[in-house]
């Protein structure tokens, strides 16, 4: 599906873009590698490790709009090798990413790790429907602790493919944060306790003093 990303993606235009570059050639092996055609482990596991992503979609008149979604840690499923769902909820109710794929279901998405600087790209297609209309879809894509949805989005995989990470700086969740920093604040938290508890040994006024 790697290979068939770029193929899309690389139009006359783009081509004709790097032949002016002088990047044609180096870009040349990329739509002819071998590719999978489903999503693998690695994209299972990383999809649904994230709490948010990109998604883009294509108005009437031809402009692209990109809204964020999110929600819990594996708020988006993987439903088969080549599906993806999450359930939307109610929000500011402008409806301009439901109303684009009205007209127009193609979507391009970002997943991003921006700790580990990684992105994974993605172009689907995407289909809208009522929470109350699929009960077992519903149930499907509900997350424990999320809101009620509102609609359940299915997403068909067209092709991705995984990005460098020149220039994604890194950033941390409060999740990872708390990971990273968790066990050495307890370390130094257990250390200090024990100094205090030097200290009272020898004056047990020193707390006073200060």
């Amino acid at each position: 599906m790697r290979d068939q990303y770029y193929k899309t993606l690389f139009t006359q235009a783009v081509q004709d873009r790097q032949s002016a570059s002088g990047t044609r050639e180096k870009y040349q092996h990329v739509t002819d590698r071998p590719a999978p055609d489903a999503l693998g482990n690695d994209e299972k596991a990383f999809i649904e490790s994230r709490s948010s992503c990109y998604i883009a979609t294509v108005s009437e008149s031809g402009w692209p709009y990109i809204q964020h979604r999110g929600g819990p840690v594996e708020f988006m499923k993987v439903l088969g090798p080549k599906t993806l769902g999450f359930a939307d909820y109610a929000g500011n109710k402008q409806f301009v990413s439901a109303g684009n794929l009205d007209t127009n279901d193609r979507v391009s998405l970002f997943f991003m790790d921006y700790a580990r600087r990684a992105r994974l790209k993605m172009l689907a297609t995407a289909k809208v429907v009522a929470a109350a209309d699929d009960p077992e879809l519903r149930h499907q894509l509900h997350v424990e602790g999320g809101p009620e949805a509102e609609r359940l989005v299915t997403l068909q995989v067209h092709s991705f493919d995984w990005n460098c990470p020149k220039y994604i700086e890194r950033r941390f969740t409060e999740t990872e944060m708390q990971s990273l920093l968790g066990p050495k604040l307890a370390e130094m938290t257990q250390h200090i306790t024990m100094l205090e508890a030097r200290l009272t040994a020898v004056d047990p006024t020193w707390k006073e003093q200060k």
